[in-house]
């Protein structure tokens, strides 16, 4: 009996042991299996469509991640330099910009006393400067850290690869190891599968082409620093309530100060073009059953975007989501309008 107790403690000690070491291993490189394994799930309908025709894993596989490969790897190259050149100079603009003329013209009253204009220019120009710093800093260290970079995006490709040509292998495998009945797994996956589909797609790629819109009408009335200003915005496009117009109206406004009148409407015209196309295009991409809670997807984001850096983006709201799935199930009864919308009539 003795013996028996000592060899489950043994195992159990064993085994919480080794996952402890798992966890060490495994903690430089978590979030490039994570990254590994998100671009698995966005890419898993074209690997689909080739390996319906090609019949091999491998090379269907193999050939998704070489074109990602592609599509990361040349605009890196070519673009890096001028990222480079524009984030300095966008440093540059945000040291002159003169805040204070702009506010006197609009609110007149309020910035009557020069003391006062000074002290908010003061504040509003180190506010934009320590912005501008902090983009050049980031830039500069990724440079400096690509030997790094380079190991993590091998560990990304990696896991994308065998996460696209394993995936049904790696879903039967967690299903076995859920101390869960069938149906509360049926639940789990499909709950799951939506609400990853949900935030993938219509939370960041949706930001995304926000971003690619007003970048689109940054480059066709030739607005100073387009490029990053495009990077930016497509960023700002994934904050839900905040979007676009962070970017665009600043810009529009420096515009308008500057009297470039036909250039600062055009910005205007794409960033509302930018911020209200989530609108139509969402309820395409994603089905309207699986659509986040507005208020969460905030929350989350902003939270993982302190906790994970950029990747916070995607990560923050999923973390979030599939908590409250597990609970909702948990529970047993639904709850409607907590993580999903309830579909507008």
């Amino acid at each position: 009996m003795y013996d028996s107790i000592f060899k489950k403690a043994a195992t159990v000690i064993l085994f919480i042991l080794l996952v402890l070491l798992a966890f060490l291993v495994l903690k430089p490189v978590f979030i490039s299996i994570i990254v590994g394994l998100i671009l698995a799930f966005i890419f898993t309908p074209v690997y689909d469509l080739i390996n319906k025709y090609i019949k091999s894993g491998n090379i269907s596989a193999g050939i998704i991640v070489l074109l990602l490969l592609v599509i990361i790897i040349l605009p890196i190259w070519f673009l890096t330099p001028i990222i480079l050149k524009q984030s300095f100079a966008l440093f540059q603009a945000a040291q002159q910009i003169d805040f204070v003329s702009p506010l006197q013209s609009v609110f007149p009253s309020l910035f009557a006393s020069e003391q006062f204009s000074s002290e908010v220019g003061s504040i509003l120009s180190s506010f934009i400067s320590k912005i501008a710093n902090s983009l050049v800093n980031s830039i500069a260290q990724i440079i400096l850290d690509f030997p790094t970079i380079a190991l993590q995006l091998t560990v990304v490709f990696f896991t994308f690869f065998f996460a696209l040509r394993d995936k049904e292998l790696a879903i039967d495998y967690v299903k076995s190891i859920l101390p869960f009945s069938k149906e509360v797994e049926k639940k789990l996956f499909d709950h799951s599968k939506l609400i990853t589909s949900a935030v993938l797609y219509g939370h960041v790629v949706v930001g995304l082409i926000q971003g690619i819109v007003i970048g689109i009408g940054f480059f066709i009335f030739r607005v100073p620093n387009a490029l990053i200003l495009s990077i930016l915005a497509s960023l700002a496009g994934i904050l839900p309530i905040v979007g676009t117009v962070i970017i665009w109206l600043p810009v529009a406004i420096y515009l308008f100060v500057g009297g470039n009148t036909v250039p600062a409407w055009g910005v205007v015209i794409f960033g509302l073009l930018s911020s209200n196309i989530d609108n139509f295009l969402r309820p395409i991409i994603v089905s309207r059953r699986a659509r986040i809670h507005t208020g969460i997807l905030l929350v989350s984001t902003i939270g993982g975007i302190f906790f994970f850096g950029v990747l916070g983006f995607i990560l923050g709201p999923l973390i979030i989501s599939y908590l409250l799935i597990i609970l909702e199930i948990y529970r047993g009864k639904p709850t409607p309008g907590i993580i999903v919308e309830p579909e507008k009539k």
